[in-house]
């Protein structure tokens, strides 16, 4: 654990100084006072003017904000998780967050807690939104009674927020069935992700295992759900694992292939392996609301899937896709090439390979290796 957390502060450091940090106000209806918001913009917000990025709103911001930033930052460093426009809600002046959470003897918003409601999903969304480059993926994450009070938003018919992080809910009355039905009715993509400490308090703990096994019986496509219970730890403590878990779950499809993915998804096909990466990118684009292009080591894996599975057929497929997200280096040509060269058409290979040779080196391919390879294979076709 002081692993992980050394990790975090480190991290923590380095994006305040390579991210932006704004503070602000907003009022949450016109006889209310100024709330406190702290906006924290990516890294690349300046640097590129037509990206747009996710939204994550962090409830109880005032001390959820710093491991989330931390965590992004060291995600995004290794390209594991996609950068974000993070926003932290103020809660703790005089026990905001249990105002804000108020709810009524049915388990629903009342007095601050439903002008808290609509100030998160209406006025603080607008503002957002109408301030910064955001695209339609957007998340809420809060802790105990905050984490109970963010699933009020799965409630409206079209959830204002497409992904819930629920560290040790609290929920208010009558909500375990209620999110049940929701879960069910939703037709929009809901990524939900709650978590418990296995020395959480005792009433959080069992509330939410026997909510986790309701909606463990749910099948519909659209839920993509996960639970966590997190080993030696506390009510406090969990928060530092429960949000990398968090995000990581989110944003799968957004990793570059690992070894295991390689392993156990990949070369185990039969076939289909470009249309394989084409389908993971598409969902990823889906989630971000903008497009990526395919990282040259996923180029690689599936590479190494169609050799290892003599599917050379799709070697040309691959090409036109390297071509698309890579037209000016070598790798297009290269797959063209190996696509020749397993076909027998030794010629055609060999010229391919030196037609790559203007163009810019990537990764592993560069001048000397196409040469070579069209060497080996003149010198084959010498001996035929």
């Amino acid at each position: 654990m002081n692993k992980v957390i050394l990790l975090l502060l480190s991290f923590i450091t380095l994006s305040s100084v390579s991210q932006s940090t704004i503070k602000d106000t907003l009022t949450m209806n016109k006889n209310a006072a100024k709330r406190s918001i702290t906006i924290s913009l990516p890294a690349s917000y300046e640097k590129d003017k037509t990206k747009t990025y996710p939204l994550l709103v962090v409830l109880d911001g005032d001390y959820l904000l710093a491991p989330f930033e931390g965590v992004l930052r060291y995600g995004n460093y290794w390209d594991d998780l996609p950068e974000m426009v993070i926003v932290g809600i103020d809660q703790n002046t005089n026990d905001e967050r249990f105002d804000d959470s108020e709810t009524d003897e049915n388990g629903l918003p009342k007095g601050k807690g439903a002008d808290f409601f609509e100030f998160v999903g209406s006025k603080l969304i607008n503002y957002i939104n109408s301030k910064y480059r955001i695209n339609n993926f957007k998340i809420i994450a809060g802790q105990d009674v905050t984490a109970g009070y963010l699933n009020f938003y799965l409630y409206k018919d079209k959830p204002v927020f497409n992904a819930y992080i629920a560290l040790s809910p609290e929920f208010a009355e009558g909500m375990e069935p209620r999110l049940i039905d929701r879960f069910q009715a939703i037709k929009e993509n809901i990524f939900y992700y709650q978590a418990v400490a296995d020395g959480d308090i005792k009433t959080i703990k069992e509330k939410t295992q026997l909510f986790d096994t309701a909606v463990k019986q749910i099948t519909v496509p659209t839920l993509n759900y996960k639970y966590d219970e997190i080993k030696e730890t506390s009510h406090y403590s969990m928060v530092l694992q429960a949000i990398p878990n968090a995000l990581y779950h989110f944003f799968e499809s957004y990793q570059p292939i690992t070894t295991n993915e390689f392993q156990n998804k990949i070369v185990i096909l039969k076939e289909g392996y470009v249309d394989y990466l084409r389908k993971r990118y598409t969902k990823t684009e889906n989630t971000l609301g903008y497009k990526m292009k395919i990282r040259f080591n996923d180029f690689k894996a599936i590479y190494n899937a169609i050799m290892k599975n003599q599917a050379y057929n799709e070697l040309e497929e691959l090409a036109q896709e390297a071509n698309k997200d890579y037209p000016k280096t070598m790798l297009g040509d290269f797959y063209l090439a190996s696509y020749y060269e397993q076909k027998g058409d030794l010629k055609r290979a060999s010229k391919t390979y030196l037609n790559a040779f203007p163009k810019a080196p990537i990764g592993d391919i560069d001048k000397d290796k196409m040469i070579n390879k069209s060497d080996e294979l003149r010198a084959k076709m010498d001996k035929q």
